[in-house]
């Protein structure tokens, strides 16, 4: 009896071990919604012998939200836009990157490797970068859209949506009105605010959507006009021949998106083996081809779909980029934005 049950036992140790061996590692993704070939994420799980699991978002505000209400430890990776980082930061709901454990980082172009927005790449690195400008259906506009004036001023039957991200829509409103995405001046806020509450009592409103959802409903056919993230709108493109896409004359919002780690993060290292995969010259390349938004590594340049590469809507001329500004952390001043965010939505 001894025996046995001494055998029983050591069966027993042994099924425990063998399978700790056999679980795989797992990596939790928290990453905007259609913004990775699965394919990479295919890749990726048999190049490590691991489960890539994956959680949509979609805006900043959102994913800060989650990430404070606890999921700090639960994913590995979110995919913050430039000026939320500071706010991220300062929160204390990053932590550090090992450099060393992440050499693709050389890949990196110039204007990338030391953001203002984390300088030194201390938490990030560079995932993506694109433009905030218009989508809409080419078969309800006798010319094609070129200005903010289609989305504050619509012409008459025309049933648009506003843009449910707080910085980019009041800096679309902003930058309509002749000024600075990042002022401080309050009467420019007021006026900015001013023109978006009168555009929501216009009877072509048709709410606010974040991210896809503005895109998504033009093709449906719901709405004719809204804003967008510029490879959003061009990867619908084949499909849909109506569809068109502008970063208007007046100026927008030039935004980039970086992978970090939550200050918990259940798997750090695993989370670091996926930030060097991504800056892969192929990878990065495959990630741009397949999203056609703009990539911030120059080893993928090579690899770019040369038509995207002609693009303007992913590529701006110089004289488009004139007209792009990023979005700033304001610090303190980030409430006086907050604050006329809650009025235009409520009132």
């Amino acid at each position: 009896m001894r025996l046995r049950s001494i055998l029983k036992s050591a069966f027993c140790l042994f099924a425990f071990f063998a399978a700790g061996a056999l679980a795989q590692e797992e990596l939790n993704l928290y990453i905007w919604s259609e913004y990775i070939d699965p394919e990479i994420i295919t890749a990726f799980e048999k190049k490590f012998d691991c489960k890539v699991v994956v959680s949509l978002y979609e805006s900043n505000e959102e994913m800060l939200a989650k990430l404070q209400a606890g999921g700090v430890s639960q994913y590995d990776l979110v995919v913050p836009s430039d000026f939320i980082m500071p706010s991220l930061i300062e929160l204390g709901l990053l932590q550090p990157i090992d450099r060393a454990a992440v050499p693709n980082i050389k890949n990196l172009k110039d204007n990338f490797v030391n953001p203002s927005f984390d300088p030194g790449n201390k938490y990030s690195v560079g995932w993506q970068w694109g433009t905030v400008g218009i989508v809409y259906n080419k078969d309800k506009f006798k010319e094609p859209i070129t200005s903010w004036k289609s989305i504050f001023e619509p012409a008459e039957g025309t049933k648009f949506m506003l843009f449910d991200s707080e910085r980019e829509m009041i800096g679309a409103a902003l930058r309509y009105q002749g000024h600075s995405i990042n002022t401080l001046n309050k009467k420019e806020l007021m006026a900015a605010a001013t023109l978006m509450i009168g555009d929501k009592k216009r009877n072509g409103f048709m709410g606010f959507e974040g991210n896809v959802g503005g895109r998504n409903k033009v093709i449906a056919g719901t709405v004719d006009i809204a804003m967008a993230y510029n490879g959003d709108v061009i990867q619908s493109m084949a499909e849909h021949d109506n569809l068109g896409f502008v970063n208007p004359k007046e100026g927008t919002v030039i935004w980039v998106d970086s992978l970090a780690i939550p200050a918990k993060a259940p798997n750090a290292k695993l989370a670091m083996k996926f930030m060097n995969f991504i800056l892969e010259p192929e990878v990065g390349a495959q990630l741009s081809n397949f999203n056609q938004f703009a990539t911030p590594n120059k080893a993928s340049m090579p690899m770019i779909t040369p038509d995207d590469l002609k693009n303007p809507a992913i590529y701006p001329d110089p004289e488009t980029e004139k007209r792009l500004e990023y979005i700033n952390d304001l610090g303190k001043n980030n409430a006086m934005y907050s604050e006329l965010w809650k009025m235009v939505k409520t009132r």
